[in-house]
């Protein structure tokens, strides 16, 4: 069985990031599908709480937000890079403009003019997406629609040149998270074909991209997945850089939550805590002892 174990849905555009990071790494991987709405009980024990999707279980270690899993799946099979021609520094920075002025309109493009969303998962969303207005979103819409039009120019203004990837000759991460918002669109947004027509390159690129696929995913129940948690010990040992600023000691209890939306806390004793990464330990009655990571960027850790 495949050590990776990924916790999402089909329809999931930020999974899609990681799918396709699965596809260009070529790697084998387990898929537990979990529910598009809250409540997610088997989630919420392997996570204490955190309820964005995906999330990356590892035997008793798990990785939440896209930008925490890639960096992992980075760190253990380093090849193909996610990362080519040393690109790390600016891929990730990007995910800040891919997650928020690329995705966010076209979130709100999807719910708003959308009528085949599901009632319950548009009143999920008006709870969950904090960034967005319903009450006022079918009048903002060709704001939105201006606003993810104007992004998706700047992925045209790149492949000006020629090349068949944004950043040269092989794919990267940099692809993925400009991709990913699009692939969203057109699945969810009627007239994202109009609205994306006058970029001619853009379908070409969107066709390589996809191509690269999802790697080689088998299915999982929810059930396994705790149950490999619990018969799993993470390893390492508890770190946190002296000079961070918060000052906190090893083994504080601590909550983590976003600090964009979906921000549930989750609890836990401090494990590591440096410039790449907050990671909590805690303990889940049926998963057992779980080291939970987030990204430092986007997240806040406070004591408890």
């Amino acid at each position: 069985m495949p050590d990776i174990i990924l916790h999402h849905f089909d329809a999931s555009p930020f999974a899609e990031k990681i799918r396709l990071a699965l596809g260009l790494k070529g790697l084998a991987w387990c898929s537990v599908q979990i529910p598009m709405i809250m409540p997610k009980p088997e989630l919420t024990a392997l996570t204490g709480g955190y309820r964005k999707t995906p999330v990356m279980q590892i035997g008793a270690e798990i990785f939440c937000d896209t930008r925490r899993i890639a960096v992992e799946l980075e760190r253990r099979w380093p090849e193909p890079s996610l990362f080519p021609a040393g690109s790390a520094g600016l891929a990730l920075a990007l995910a800040n403009w891919s997650d928020r002025a690329f995705f966010e309109p076209g979130a709100g493009l999807s719910m708003g003019s959308n009528p085949e969303i599901p009632e319950p998962v548009l009143e999920d969303r008006k709870k969950f997406f904090n960034f967005m207005d319903f009450s006022r979103l079918s009048e903002e819409l060709p704001h939105l629609a201006g606003q993810f039009r104007a992004q998706a120019a700047l992925v045209e203004r790149q492949l000006a040149d020629g090349r068949d990837w944004l950043l040269g000759d092989s794919p990267g991460w940099v692809d993925i998270l400009a991709y990913f918002p699009l692939w969203m669109a057109r699945a969810n947004v009627p007239g994202a074909a109009d609205l994306l027509a006058p970029f001619s390159r853009l379908p070409a690129w969107e066709a390589r991209v996809a191509g690269i696929g999802h790697g080689r995913p088998e299915a999982l129940t929810a059930a396994a997945a705790i149950e490999i948690a619990a018969n799993a010990e993470p390893a390492g040992e508890p770190a946190v850089d002296p000079d961070d600023p918060l000052g906190l000691a090893p083994l504080s209890p601590v909550e983590v939550a976003a600090d964009d939306y979906g921000k549930e806390p989750v609890a836990g004793e401090l494990w590591r805590l440096d410039t790449d990464e907050i990671c909590i330990r805690r303990v889940d009655r049926r998963a057992g002892a779980l080291l939970v990571h987030f990204p430092r960027a986007g997240y806040r850790v406070s004591p408890r």
